[in-house]
């Protein structure tokens, strides 16, 4: 089940990260906000919802929530940053 956790965060993060970043490009002046928004809604997903899962004690929501939890550390170590909304290089100076 950690698969699937792991499977369902890659495909939001990347849907979600899509949409983010284009509203960020065409938007220059309000790409700030979008990206924090963007980081909280990942952090919220992949972090908060993958606790919950975890703390629910049910095999299945147990494996669901570990995978989501690794899916955005796997994301955000292997992208440094990129794709979850943590580089600092992404709200400029």
């Amino acid at each position: 089940m950690a698969f699937v956790g792991l499977t369902v965060y890659s495909v939001i993060n990347a849907i979600l990260g899509f949409f983010v970043f284009l509203g960020a490009i065409s938007t220059p002046e309000h790409s700030r906000p979008m990206l924090i928004a963007g980081t909280a809604t990942l952090v919220g997903l992949g972090l908060v919802a993958g606790l919950v899962l975890v703390l629910i004690r049910r095999p299945w929501t147990r494996g669901i929530g570990m995978g989501l939890m690794i899916g955005w550390a796997l994301w955000s170590i292997c992208t440094a940053g990129l794709c979850t909304g943590l580089n600092p290089a992404l709200y400029g100076a």
